[in-house]
């Protein structure tokens, strides 16, 4: 299925609605959704749908959630989303660090309880519009690990996102935006529906075997994910889940803690004023010269350019754009059967979508 960004805006925030969230919010999400499918990351795109609509009939995502400020000291901030999109409550914390990191140079946001983050990579470009720097730690809880530590033949832990956003002096940010997993969770979903095997060195067998077979996460036994990197991976992962889920008082993917089927994001985030913490003029000027550098290399066989961080989103959403976005069967077929669920008709659904 190929379609066209701005109906699959107004299908994604219809469904949503549908389902209970009032329109300027479904729309935040939607766009949220769309966008990570626009710049290539469908992992994070609309076939989350299914799984939001799940998550708002058991209240596990609540929507008409804003974010709670439970505690302010100096440039800390501890903000509870109480379980809101965090398409909605991840902008609305960055919004107060932008704030906190204006007036003092630099600003932690402990951000816990939220629905889904969704890519981590719009919060920090959020951010990065604004001339700053962030770093955000993420963990992911609320359902059974699926990542195994290096070594290990069973799954302890999520997917776990890195991110930072780095801005830029006449040009465009540089933008690391990770899983600590070989891959994301979303894109094993979607090479499963699409038939398609992972690359090597992405998941393993329950005896701990490398297999490049999608299915094998859905198989009894299940199989797990890896991590990239093998121990350095893992490292940043649990890295990850320390900071995110033990530190600011989350939770973490220890089995004593909640797993009831959902997808709880907790996220610390360290946002840093370029004009307050270093030499803004030697900054620019090296940070152009340092990109000029990587870029001037000559490339291996097989590759066309040496692509900075955040450049792979910009070529996808360039030809995307244009081009629409094509959603496998299986994908595609599970949205439309949400938008039942949620009560639109297939008229209406068919409207939206062409």
């Amino acid at each position: 299925m190929n379609i066209k960004p701005d109906n699959l805006c107004q299908l994604t925030s219809a469904i949503l609605v549908a389902a209970g969230s009032p329109l300027a919010e479904a729309n935040i999400v939607a766009d949220h959704l769309v966008e990570a499918n626009l710049k290539g990351h469908d992992s994070h795109g609309v076939g989350m749908l299914p799984t939001y609509v799940h998550s708002i009939s058991k209240g596990f995502c609540v929507p008409q959630q804003h974010i709670e400020v439970v505690s302010q000291t100096g440039s800390n901030i501890i903000i509870d989303a109480k379980l809101g999109f965090g398409q909605v409550t991840g902008l609305e914390a960055m919004d107060q660090g932008i704030q906190i990191a204006k007036q003092q140079g630099i600003a932690v946001v402990a951000l816990k309880n939220a629905h889904h983050l969704g890519r981590i990579g719009g919060h920090a470009e959020h951010v990065v519009q604004q001339g700053l720097i962030s770093m955000h730690y993420v963990n992911v809880v609320g359902h059974d690990p699926q990542v195994s530590p290096f070594g290990g033949t069973l799954p302890r832990l999520g997917t776990n996102p890195f991110c930072c956003a780095i801005p830029v002096l006449d040009g465009d940010p540089v933008i690391l935006d990770m899983a600590t997993s070989a891959i994301a969770a979303g894109k094993v979903r979607v090479a499963r529906n699409s038939g398609l095997q992972v690359p090597d060195g992405c998941l393993i067998d329950h005896a701990g075997n490398e297999t490049t077979d999608p299915n094998v996460v859905m198989q009894d036994p299940k199989g797990s994910q890896t991590h990239f990197g093998k121990h350095k991976g893992f490292g940043l992962a649990l890295i990850c889940e320390l900071l995110a889920g033990a530190l600011i008082g989350g939770w973490s993917s220890q089995p004593d803690q909640p797993r009831p089927g959902t997808v709880v994001n907790h996220m610390l985030t360290f946002i840093l004023d370029p004009e307050v913490v270093g030499d803004t003029v030697k900054f620019a000027t090296e940070t152009g010269a340092l990109l000029e550098y990587m870029k001037s290399t000559p490339t291996a066989t097989g590759v066309d350019a040496v692509l900075i961080p955040g450049e792979p989103e910009r070529i996808a959403l360039s030809d995307r754009e244009i081009n629409g976005i094509t959603l496998d069967t299986l994908s595609w077929e599970s949205i439309l059967q949400t938008a039942d669920r949620a009560g639109l008709s297939r008229d209406r659904i068919e409207t939206l979508s062409t």
